[in-house]
């Protein structure tokens, strides 16, 4: 298909995939559940715990990320709050950066000052190594775009969407080498930026959208 018949077709699948019945296959279904976690409130768990309230949290397991690492989560995400003045100051930097590879990069490094395991670090990507840091993509995407059709969450203001990279993941990465949208064959940092680069020039204020086009593509229509 011509550039043209690629942008539309892209726009209807974006449409079509963004709707709440969305949320049954993405991971953002659990923030969307959040009450059902930490006690019903997150924040306040997270602001307020003493140690002994990490003590129930050690004995948990999901695939590589355990105990230890859900504790140093909590501890560290406290420490962004009272220091750093939130999340959405660790990752606004460079408010102004045309992308969030630096100001990710950033966020990592305020979020491992406290003293911590080495095995933890693995748990959160950064772009500057080489990374495609999709979980982060995922959660900045949920944080910035607008809230309207009922899936992301738009609670962010000092990041826009022209700014945001597709959370690159097989799925995502095997449908835009389809569409000739991505040339490079691993999905990592370079493989972002070419992704974003050919995002943008279909839509350059809301590049992102074009993540439910390429996720829903890949996953319930089998595209390649």
């Amino acid at each position: 298909m011509n550039t043209d018949e690629l942008h539309s077709f892209l726009n209807e699948k974006a449409a079509y995939y963004e709707q709440p019945y969305f949320l049954e296959s993405d991971p953002i279904q659990i923030p969307h559940q959040l009450s059902e976690l930490l006690e019903h409130d997150p924040y306040r768990f997270i602001l307020h715990h003493q140690k002994k309230d990490l003590t129930d949290l050690k004995p948990f397991v999901h695939r590589t990320f355990n105990g230890i690492d859900f504790c140093y989560f909590i501890t560290a995400l406290r420490h962004i709050y009272l220091h750093h003045g939130g999340l959405e100051e660790a990752f606004t930097k460079n408010p102004k950066a045309h992308s969030m590879e630096m100001n990710i990069h950033h966020f990592r490094s305020i979020f491992f000052e406290l003293a911590h395991e080495k095995r933890t670090e693995k748990h959160v990507a950064d772009p500057l190594r080489g990374s495609a840091a999709k979980r982060i993509n995922m959660f900045l995407r949920w944080m910035v775009r607008e809230s309207k059709k009922g899936v992301d969450f738009g609670l962010w203001s000092r990041i826009t969407p022209a700014q945001l990279s597709c959370p690159l993941d097989v799925h995502s990465g095997n449908v835009a080498r389809s569409l000739g949208l991505l040339k490079r064959k691993q999905n990592d940092q370079k493989a972002v930026m070419e992704l974003d680069n050919a995002l943008r020039k279909l839509d350059p204020i809301d590049p992102v959208k074009y993540d439910y086009a390429l996720f829903g593509l890949g996953v319930f229509e089998g595209f390649s």
